[in-house]
């Protein structure tokens, strides 16, 4: 209790700077009925009111968007992680969100230094050959520095920012506390679900904090890339074998002597001087995707470029079922022989094995206009009784149906799957968190391909990848591979089943059994029947006394107060400060 209490206390400067920003940007009103003015004022903060900002010009959703970015790295990340909540939030509110980056001005050298030697265990002069000083990238999170190893390596060092760690636990504590009194309290808030977002949130920032996570996302990726091929691309043995985690950079690709390199690049991580708040990684030397007229000038085929993107990523989500969640364009370069390298894992989704087939199933089902394949996938996600089930099926049967007769070609698969994601919103299903992830990326990869090229068609990519995954499924092995997995889980249930049924036996002996049935709400109508119990003890009380007193107002004799029977005063003194304390119980309560 005590460290709780010295925490929050030391936490409270910044809820006082979350509180000012939303003040300017005109929630004064969210501040006073979420309690932080109260809370603030109690800890001889005050709250300068009349910083709120003229902001008629701006839209709801774009007001929200700017105070995320004032009040730093922990809202920049709620809201990319809002901004994948297709089935919560509004097309005008996903958009707004989208345009949240995580830059941010550096921090100065001198500021860094010390933690860099302190993770290094040297100065950076001493483990590397050069290192540059300026940042090429700075984000809300890490900058990025150029170096060059001792044996001519060209390498980025990525730093977490010095005191970073402690801002984002105070914010995901005060966002944390916010979100359970808001669902508490408010119906509006609690169809958002915001502790799950926050839950999300913290485990996302967590993960992104710790460089070694990224780090291994990357190796893993790379993994699973060593022996990927397509139709242009038919690596040999000694060309994937050669380097650790199938990553190459275009300047080590005559060092390693490779006949050919590989398709999709993935950075490789030295370990050596790597840890929780610094990694250091190959230097990409390539197309940023956003340089489209540098892609042509460069003599690359966009038309291979985004197949190769589009089918990289396909692999990555439904074959390995680990996949880049933010493939935008500052996190793909282009390379010479239409290559691809994909950067920056602190952000990766995770599908298993059921999640995969159901993923195949919805897609197959929205590509061949089967509605019903799309509902029964629908209906799995559905953990909520109250859902009206006849209506789901007729509104997803009459979504799919429109798109009965349309040309793969014309499908646009990321379209899809966010319209898609309005009908369960109306009917307050929550998605979880890996798919909503997984549609973004859809989205995302998508627009990027039809920016390389216009004629650029997801549907045609995605089919023959989930026609093919779904026969691999069935093949003899693959069934007989998951009935063994069945099986032997069934042996060990009933395995176990003696001693379960022991165990309870014993338990019986002992004491009577106890069944503990928890209905939904009860406990909150047994505090309202309590309450409405008290109030009626009270009333009654009162009126005993009212009666009681009137009563003993008619009998002479006895002490007496300013000419009146003092205890029939004294009943009415209490009557009434019975009465008060009814009244205002019943006001507190809501009651009129």
């Amino acid at each position: 209790m005590l460290w709780q209490t010295l925490k929050a206390m030391r936490d409270v400067g910044r809820l006082h700077e979350i509180a000012s920003v939303l003040i300017r940007y005109g929630f004064g009103d969210l501040v006073r009925r979420l309690g932080l003015a109260n809370t603030l004022e109690h800890a001889g903060k005050v709250l300068h009111w009349s910083e709120a900002r003229d902001l008629a010009h701006m839209t709801p959703p774009e007001r929200v968007r700017r105070a995320f970015e004032d009040m730093g790295p922990t809202f920049v990340k709620l809201g990319q992680v809002l901004a994948t909540r297709v089935d919560l939030l509004e097309p005008d509110w996903i958009a707004e969100f989208g345009k949240l980056q995580n830059n941010a001005p550096p921090v100065p050298w001198e500021d860094v230094l010390p933690q860099m030697i302190e993770d290094l265990g040297a100065p950076p002069d001493e483990v590397f050959a050069s290192f540059d000083t300026t940042p090429m990238a700075a984000a809300s999170i890490a900058q990025v520095y150029r170096a060059r190893l001792t044996d001519g390596d060209e390498v980025v060092v990525k730093v977490r920012r010095p005191g970073i760690r402690r801002v984002i636990d105070a914010d995901l504590h005060w966002l944390s506390r916010l979100a359970a009194a808001a669902e508490a309290e408010s119906p509006e808030w609690r169809a958002l679900h915001p502790t799950t977002i926050v839950r999300q949130l913290s485990l996302s920032l967590r993960r992104e904090l710790d460089f070694t996570n990224e780090s291994r996302n990357a190796e893993r990726i790379a993994d699973n890339f060593k022996r990927y091929t397509d139709a242009d691309y038919v690596p040999t043995a000694s060309a994937v074998d050669k380097t650790p985690g199938g990553a190459w950079s275009p300047a080590d690709d005559a060092a390693r002597n490779a006949p050919e390199p590989p398709i999709i690049v993935i950075p490789r991580i030295y370990w050596q001087w790597t840890s929780e708040r610094v990694c250091v990684q190959q230097l990409i030397q390539g197309i940023p995707a956003r340089k489209l007229e540098v892609v042509d000038e460069a003599g690359l085929d966009r038309q291979i470029l985004a197949r190769r993107g589009a089918q990289a990523v396909l692999k990555m989500i439904i074959e390995d079922g680990l996949f880049h969640a933010d493939p935008h364009p500052g996190n793909i370069f282009y390379l010479p022989g239409n290559r691809i390298s994909f950067i920056d894992f602190g952000m990766v989704g995770r599908l298993g094995e059921e999640r995969r087939d159901q993923l195949i199933r919805l897609l197959l089902g929205l590509v061949k206009y089967d509605a019903q394949a799309v509902v029964n996938v629908v209906l799995e996600w559905t953990s909520d009784d109250t859902v009206n089930e006849q209506e789901l099926i007729s509104e997803i049967e009459a979504f799919v149906d429109q798109y009965h007769g349309v040309p793969l070609k014309q499908l646009r698969i990321g379209e899809i799957l966010s319209d898609l994601m309005v009908i369960p919103r109306r009917y307050h299903i929550i998605l979880p968190a890996d798919l909503v992830l997984l549609i973004k990326a859809f989205i995302t990869l998508e627009g990027l391909g039809r920016e390389l090229d216009p004629e650029f068609d997801m549907a045609t990519q995605t089919l023959p990848l989930l026609e093919h995954m779904m026969h691999e499924r069935y093949k003899p092995a693959a069934v007989f591979r998951r009935g063994r997995r069945t099986a032997s889980e069934l042996f060990s249930l009933l395995g176990g089943l003696p001693q379960d049924i022991s165990r309870l036996l014993r338990a019986a002996r002992r004491s009577p059994l106890e069944i503990h049935v928890d209905v939904i709400h009860l406990k909150r109508v047994g505090d309202q029947l309590d309450s409405a119990a008290n109030r009626l003890v009270v009333g009654i009380i009162v009126a005993a006394l009212i009666i009681g007193s009137s009563i003993v107002m008619t009998v002479p004799g006895g002490p007496t107060l300013l000419g009146l029977p003092l205890f029939g005063l004294i009943g009415f003194v209490g009557a009434s400060i019975g009465s008060i304390w009814l009244l205002i119980s019943i006001l507190r309560s809501g009651r009129k």
